[in-house]
């Protein structure tokens, strides 16, 4: 009988309680440096390929699966994809700085880049532009999109340069992972980058769902998701269809970005994160049925195929992904992808080189022929949740518990006001409430008061070029019952604008307590 590592217990056991091995028994494990390598160029090559097969049905599929026939991108896709370069942000940051970066650096790196971004990314950027820090940056009291899948995405990066090693993984996705996420938002991170900690010394795709799981709270609502999946695939060991529609029926709920809110739109980290898990049961180490199952559950379909084939990839190693796959990357291996100083070739050389030290530094041995782990179980880090409520109510402007005074005036869907003074005012019942329009480079600003009084947060629709948010205002933990919402125009903007428009166009209502 195969022998339990420490790191693969299963999620019943962590529950109950921590397994600790004698030291004796918590021997060190070994790789070849070829090995080691091997892995890592695994790892972002099925970043790679995943990306470019999915990209085609990215959120074509929401709230039902994608049943039609997949028409991959060619691989030179992934060179443009945000799903890498946005990654290689912050590993350029560990490459310059160093492993001990702060939340600050990573934070300071990213409000300089220049590519386009959306959600989590987009409301963190435009907070460090306004002078924010992490971890306020993602904190749900100026990110309403804090549970969001953006740094889920962005953390493989950490897990393949953390070969065995899921506590350093944890630490370093805490860092990265405050800029622009919170809650289960960083969770996320955690799971991905436990899942390829564990791939390296793991065969059993399973064994590495479980060794991710381990590195969350086990309270958490993105915890009690993985061990759904795990429990329903034991179920319903040859159908993923008969478990994602139990998982729609029991999770694709009560999505709290404004953006999904009541609607089939669902970018929350912990359902697509299952869709990864679900890509890595079923696939059972097979590399199309890996990507193809992790793109056919839907919602951010080019992102989760992306994770499971990386997490493959570093499990099988670069030289056993299928041979098409490996040809098509060779000529693409010198090319810069976009926004970033790196390569394929480049990005390998890096993350090799702070695996090493990662491995030094939890106390392993490194020589020129191979590298020495040392054994860490996983550890998860306190619960925080974001505490959104649940989405009850759209209110769109034309709704009839909104009053205007002064110069509003409809501009396709919105109400628009460019002068000062003007007033909106919103009754609604609920404990909190995201206020969405249009946010630009004309935005203005407005005091917000609720239930009369005045609120420190002020309501700033200016955002630099690329960051396409509609996040304008937020309050969430009010007591429950009625309120009334008043927004007034102001005369100022940020400097950089180049007007002072508010532009209304919903707002989403929330209610006292998750669904989950």
């Amino acid at each position: 009988m195969k022998r339990l590592l420490p790191f693969l217990v299963s999620p019943a056991l962590l529950l109950a309680s921590a397994v600790v091995l004698p030291a004796a028994e918590a021997a060190p494990r070994r790789l070849s440096r070829d090995t080691l390598r091997d892995r890592i160029r695994g790892a972002w090559a099925g970043q790679m390929i995943g990306v470019a097969y999915g990209a085609k049905t990215e959120f074509r599929a929401k709230g039902v699966r994608f049943e039609s026939e997949i028409q991959p991108e060619p691989l030179s896709n992934a060179i443009n994809q945000d799903d890498l370069y946005v990654e290689m942000t912050f590993a350029r940051v560990m490459d310059t700085v160093g492993l001990d970066a702060t939340s600050a650096d990573y934070g300071a790196a990213f409000r300089d880049s220049k590519y386009r971004l959306w959600h989590a990314n987009a409301a963190a950027r435009r907070n460090l532009q306004r002078g924010l820090q992490p971890p306020w940056t993602g904190h749900p009291r100026y990110n309403a999109h804090a549970d969001d899948i953006d740094f889920q995405i962005e953390a493989d990066f950490i897990g393949i340069m953390c070969p065995g090693l899921p506590q350093t993984s944890n630490q370093l996705c805490e860092r990265v992972g405050r800029v622009m996420n919170h809650g289960d938002g960083i969770y996320g991170g955690m799971f991905v980058g436990g899942m390829y900690a564990a791939a390296y010394f793991e065969s059993d795709p399973r064994a590495v769902v479980e060794a991710g799981l381990a590195c969350l709270p086990p309270g958490s609502a993105y915890a009690r998701l993985i061990r759904d999946v795990l429990v329903w695939s034991r179920e319903l060991p040859d159908d993923w269809r008969a478990l994602w529609q139990r998982l729609a029926k029991a999770w694709d709920v009560d999505d709290c970005c404004p953006v999904g809110a009541l609607a089939p739109y669902n970018i929350d980290a912990k359902l697509n994160g299952a869709y990864i898990a679900i890509g890595l049961l079923y696939g059972r180490g097979d590399w199309m049925r890996t990507m193809e199952i992790a793109t056919r559950c839907g919602q951010d379909s080019d992102c989760n195929p992306s994770s499971a084939a990386g997490v493959l990839g570093t499990m099988i190693g670069y030289e056993r992904i299928p041979e098409a796959f490996r040809r098509d990357l060779a000529p693409l291996a010198d090319r810069k992808f976009q926004f970033t100083d790196y390569s394929f070739n480049d990005i390998v050389a890096s993350t090799e080189r702070r695996a090493l030290e990662a491995i030094r530094r939890a106390g392993g041995r490194v020589t020129e022929r191979e590298v020495e782990v040392p054994r860490q179980d996983p550890k998860a880090p306190a619960l925080e949740t974001c505490d959104f409520g649940r989405p009850v109510q759209r209110l769109g402007t034309a709704h009839a518990a909104w009053t205007w005074r002064g110069e509003w005036r409809n501009a396709k869907d919105v109400r628009l006001a460019t002068a000062a003074g003007c007033e909106a005012e919103l009754k609604f019942q609920g404990t909190g409430i995201v206020l969405g329009g249009v946010m630009n480079q004309r935005g203005g600003r407005a005091d917000v008061f609720v239930d009369g009084r005045k609120q420190e947060l002020v309501a700033d629709a200016y955002v630099a070029p690329d960051n396409h948010d509609n996040d304008l205002w937020r309050i969430f933990g009010l007591p429950a019952g009625p309120h009334v919402l008043r927004l007034i125009t102001r005369p100022d903007a940020d400097p950089a604008s180049q007007g002072r428009e508010i532009a209304l166009r919903e707002a989403v209502v929330y209610d006292a307590g998750p669904a989950k």
